[in-house]
């Protein structure tokens, strides 16, 4: 069988689990063969060995058992940045990409203090460690298992000035000083929302999903604590489902943050609300 031939199999077949199954296709073929994706396109023709095919059809059955792609492949690009993944936290979704996007636009010390609540694969700090090297980032889950991910993927980048603590929410830095920007990612979906039963959610830890009866639980504590963990000036960021804007920004308010906003994903819709907390003269 050539790669032609298999990649149309491939394409076909998943289908009914991809939005984009030419890729997927491309991609799990390219990983088998240790290729780039171009060196498919220009070798259509290539025979495929016996040995190859076996280890193609045994990703493509666990992608089609709903498993994600990047937990099939054990990586996913973020921030471009190659992070491991797999059952131990969230796949990074590029909706995240617009917190990290408007935390480097803020006007933070050279030397700023900077949390990621609920780090999950590291993706935030590690994007953020990346681009801003002075910055003191600490990362902060509540599962070990999430955190071992997160410390594997900063060693493999070199970032490993990034700290990392366990422990739930603030309880993980308790007693540390004030930090000038505090980001998450929080759960944010409703218990009994019909998603978790597909997109490949059942594979992911539930714990970092879901968060009570409307998805704002951890969202509402976040908002609370906050202000007694920022300099006064600092920011807080919080990505949320595209339906929380307004509730999200009456929590920030009512939190007694200013200049709340919301950023909108790639998609357009509103992913990403933060507030700054009064200066200490205000």
């Amino acid at each position: 069988m050539t790669l032609r031939e298999r990649l149309a199999q491939l394409t076909r077949k998943l289908a009914p689990v991809s939005d984009s199954p030419r890729l997927e296709a491309e991609l799990l073929l390219a990983e088998v063969l240790g290729k780039p994706r171009s060196w498919l396109m220009a070798w259509p023709e290539h025979p495929l060995e016996q040995t190859a095919l076996d280890q193609i059809q045994t990703l493509l059955d666990q992608r089609l058992e709903g498993r994600p792609l990047a937990h099939v492949l054990g990586r996913r690009e973020f921030w471009s940045l190659e992070l491991g993944c797999d059952a131990r936290a969230l796949v990074p979704r590029p909706d995240t990409e617009t917190l990290v996007e408007w935390a480097l636009e803020l006007p933070l010390p050279p030397h700023a203090r900077v949390l990621d609540l609920g780090t999950g694969s590291g993706a935030i700090a590690l994007a953020l460690a990346s681009e801003r090297p002075d910055w003191q980032i600490t990362a902060t889950d509540i599962d070990p298992d999430s955190l071992a991910l997160a410390h594997e993927n900063a060693a493999r980048l070199n970032l490993e000035h990034v700290a990392f603590r366990h422990g739930g929410w603030f309880e993980a830095v308790a007693g540390e000083p004030a930090w000038n920007l505090i980001c998450s990612n929080p759960p944010y979906i409703a218990e009994d929302d019909p998603h978790l039963l597909r997109e490949g959610l059942p594979f992911e830890p539930r714990h970092a999903l879901v968060s009570g009866p409307e998805g704002l639980d951890d969202l509402k504590m976040i908002s609370a604590e906050a202000p007694r963990h920022l300099t006064p000036g600092g920011w807080l960021l919080l990505e949320h489902g595209h339906e929380q804007g307004p509730a999200v920004r009456q929590l920030l308010q009512g939190g007694g943050f200013v200049e709340v906003q919301t950023r909108t994903d790639l998609a357009g819709l509103e992913r990403v609300s933060g507030g700054r907390l009064p200066d200490a003269a205000a």
